[in-house]
This record gives C-alpha cells, sequence and structure tokens, in this order.
C-alpha cells in the first residue's frame, strides 16, 4: 500500500501529520469505536450513511478487499459495479494517504519459496523450533542490528523481552555479536538456556561436518538475565556491561522484537542514558499501553484534541490489514466467525442483558457448524444453558448478513493502520523533544 515515510519529513510536518491523523481518528470515531460482536445488538450497519450501505451491500469478501481496502489479487484490474459515494472515496483515499508506507523500501526474494516452513536465509540449526513467522522476524531485525552495530561501534546488544531467547541465539551465535538477554519470566529464561546448548552442539555437529561452511571464531551464547524492565524506571541491569571496557566505556545497542505495550515505552525511555548508542524496537500490543504512561508521550500529540486512543481502538492497531485482506481474497468459511459470534450475542442479551460481551474462547472448528450450534456451544462457554429456546429464523437471518459484517468489519480495519501510525508518530516527536537522534 503507498503511504508516508517518516524519514523523509520535517519536524513541522510530522507535527501536522499527528494534527491531520487526530482529525481523521475523530470524524470516524463510531466505525472505530465499535465492537464487532455487537453488530446485531447495536445495529452497527444502520450507523452507516445510507449512500455507504448501498455501495457495500452485496459486495462479496474478494471483493472487498479489492475495492475497499485496494489490495487486488496480482493482475487483476479494479471494476466498481457501481459509483461509489465521494464521501466513501475520501475515507479510503485518506487511510491510505496518511499511514506509515508499510511497502519496504526494496524488493527481495521470498525465502519460504522452496520450503513454506524454513527460511532459505537461515540455517538448519538457527531454524529449529522457530515458526516461520519468526525465522523471517528475527533475521529480518538481527541484520538491521548488526548493521547498526557496525555502524555505531557498539560493544554490547541487550535484548529487551527475549522470551526463549531466540533473536539473541541469531545475533550471538550466528552473528558474532555480544548480547545480554533480559527476560523477567525465569521458566523462559531456562528454556533459552536449553536452546543455547543446543544450538552450540548443532553448530559444532555442522562445523565438523563442513569446517569450510562454518564460522569457526570463538563463540558468545547470550548472557540471560532473569529481571523486570519497569517503563517508568530506569534499570541499572540493563545498562551494565558484560565485560570490562576501556575507559571509553560501554557502548549499548537496545532491542526488542514484540516489545509489548509498555516494554516499548521503557527502551525509548532508555535511550535517553549516555551509554545508549542506538535502539531497534519493534513494538507490538498497543491496547497494553499505560494510559497515561504509555501514549502519548509527546508533548505535542498530548495537547491536540482528540488525541485519546482507548483501549478499543489500540487494540484494533494490532491488526495486520494486509493478511486480513488475503483472506478475503480467498473467501474462506472462516471470514463468518465474527457473524456468528455477533449473533450469538443476541442470544446473550435476550438471556442476560447485563451480560455484555463475554468472553467466548475454544469453540474449535467454527467453520463447520450450523449457527444455531456455535451458539449453543457458545452459551455454555460463558455460563447459561445451551438449551435455551432459540429462535432460529432470527439467526438465519443474521446469518444472511454475513457480508454485512465483513464489510463493516473491513471499514475498521481501513483505519486501524492510522492508529498505529498516530502512536509512532507520537514516539518519534517524543524523541525529537528529547534532542534525541533517530531514524
Amino acid at each position: 500500500m503507498p503511504g508516508v515515510s517518516a524519514r523523509g519529513l520535517s519536524l513541522e510536518q510530522r507535527k501536522q501529520l499527528a494534527v491531520n491523523l487526530t482529525r481523521v481518528l475523530a470524524r470516524y470515531r463510531s466505525i472505530l469505536d465499535a465492537y464487532i460482536i455487537e453488530f446485531f445488538t447495536d445495529d452497527l450497519w444502520g450507523t452507516l450513511p445510507g449512500s455507504w450501505q448501498e455501495a457495500l451491500d452485496g459486495l462479496n469478501p474478494p471483493q472487498l478487499a479489492t475495492q475497499l481496502l485496494g489490495m487486488p489479487r496480482e493482475g487483476e484490474v479494479v471494476r466498481y459495479r457501481s459509483v461509489w459515494p465521494l464521501s466513501l472515496l475520501a475515507l479510503k483515499s485518506t487511510a491510505c494517504a496518511l499511514a506509515f508506507t508499510r511497502t519496504p523500501g526494496f524488493q527481495t526474494s521470498s525465502e519460504f519459496l522452496e520450503n513454506p516452513s524454513q527460511s532459505s536465509r537461515l540455517t538448519a540449526p538457527f531454524r529449529k523450533h522457530v515458526r516461520p513467522k519468526k525465522q523471517h522476524e528475527i533475521r529480518r531485525l538481527g541484520e538491521l542490528v548488526k548493521k547498526l552495530s557496525d555502524l555505531t561501534g557498539c560493544t554490547q546488544v541487550v535484548d529487551i523481552g527475549s522470551g526463549q531467547g531466540h533473536l539473541s541465539r541469531f545475533m550471538s551465535l550466528g552473528l558474532g555479536l555480544m548480547v545480554k538477554s533480559i527476560e523477567g519470566d525465569q521458566r523462559l529464561v531456562e528454556r533459552a538456556q536449553r536452546l543455547d546448548q543446543e544450538l552450540l552442539q548443532a553448530l559444532e555437529k555442522e562445523e565438523k561436518r563442513h569446517p569450510q561452511a562454518v564460522h569457526a571464531g570463538p563463540r558468545h551464547s547470550p548472557h540471560h538475565v532473569v529481571r523486570w524492565v519497569e517503563p517508568t524506571a530506569l534499570c541499572q541491569e540493563l545498562l551494565l556491561p558484560l565485560e570490562t571496557l576501556p575507559q571509553s566505556g560501554a557502548r549499548l545497542l537496545l532491542t526488542g522484537l514484540h516489545a509489548c505495550g509498555d516494554l516499548s515505552v521503557a527502551l525509548l525511555r532508555h535511550f535517553s542514558c549516555p551509554e545508549v548508542v542506538a535502539l531497534a524496537s519493534v513494538g507490538c500490543c498497543y491496547m497494553k499501553l499505560s494510559d497515561p504512561g504509555g501514549y502519548p508521550l509527546s508533548q505535542w500529540v498530548a495537547g491536540l484534541p482528540g488525541c485519546e486512543l482507548p483501549y478499543r481502538l489500540r487494540e484494533g492497531a494490532c491488526h495486520a490489514l494486509e493478511e486480513y485482506a488475503k483472506r478475503l481474497q480467498k473467501a474462506g468459511p472462516g471470514l463468518r466467525t465474527h457473524c456468528y459470534r455477533a449473533a450469538l450475542e443476541t442470544v446473550i442479551r435476550g438471556a442476560r442483558p447485563e451480560l455484555r460481551r463475554p468472553g467466548v474462547q475454544g469453540i474449535p472448528r467454527v467453520h463447520e457448524l450450523k449457527i444455531e450450534e456455535y451458539v449453543q456451544r457458545g452459551l455454555q462457554r460463558v455460563g447459561l444453558d445451551p438449551q435455551l429456546p432459540l429462535n432460529l429464523a432470527a439467526l438465519r437471518a443474521h446469518q444472511a448478513q454475513e457480508n454485512r459484517v465483513v464489510a463493516f468489519f473491513s471499514l475498521a480495519l481501513l483505519l486501524a493502520p492510522l492508529v498505529e501510525t498516530l502512536i509512532l508518530l507520537d514516539r518519534l516527536l517524543h524523541l525529537q523533544e528529547q534532542a534525541l537522534p533517530f531514524s
């Protein structure tokens, strides 16, 4: 998708982008605030302008991906069956124009062409125990950290929230970096240490088999530390070097893959320490940000009317628009889950009006169930009688609106990257207000 690159914007342009984002998000707040499981109970379709309803009604999932989300299949020509209202076209255009670009500035061949489960750019020992998505992530972030380390002359990398240590192992044993791994969960640290030893043994075997293909220099496993990093206070353990250094002192590079919620904020706060020369953070779980404290961070965004991002908006920003577009293009039966859950909500409210949006987890193979079967299982999971009498005609009528449910959810996801852009832009502006360098 097209979008804006923060790197090419001046400070004033970044401030203006924040202003524009808050205005747009305020204008479409009713869509962003909505819970899709309340589609029927709150008549969410009826909240859309009539002209939007007319344009979207009847569109199948692939058409929504192509026409609304602007993500056609390769070679597909976008054709509208009717003239869309300017207000809907303006929303689509604005959502693309104001969001940070999600398209890489360079193209590389896919690392999963030969095998969808194995990255061709990681050797077998580094792929073991690592899912394909994480293989891609640790390789991309690890290689970026290596470049930053070389550019800044850093003496040590600190991987914060390191979990089972997949990224730390790749950076230390794969890229030759000195790495300290900080993780608050003792069990994850113990697991990481076992995987360290397993990887070392695998690399030694590889070296014996192919002495020319494996780096034969000294290997340093990550140094693991069990420690929670608080978002509001500096962690001295994080800043301590692993070895005695000359008088010039430590030069630390901080990183975090999936630095959840306030952990990303903690990384930013530590970036102000003189020992820290670089930061590479991939945040996630925006809904777990403290409010206040985690957002907004910059004085500029905090002073803008409508800058508030409650939980529902921040949760929506975690969804991957591109992945949902792929699901729409495939038009699989799994798309009906939101419709089924919204229908279940009507039955729950009828039985217990005070019970709103209860969690319904663990219903397997939803796409194979009839809607009444799903509702019965859902009632049981929220502590209600699964044998409650059901209005089958009403449930069938809800099921007939499945594409409307998908269309409304697609509208909300179209706006989600704007929320993420505002969160990330706020962090950039915070760094600039602190007079800290970044790119």
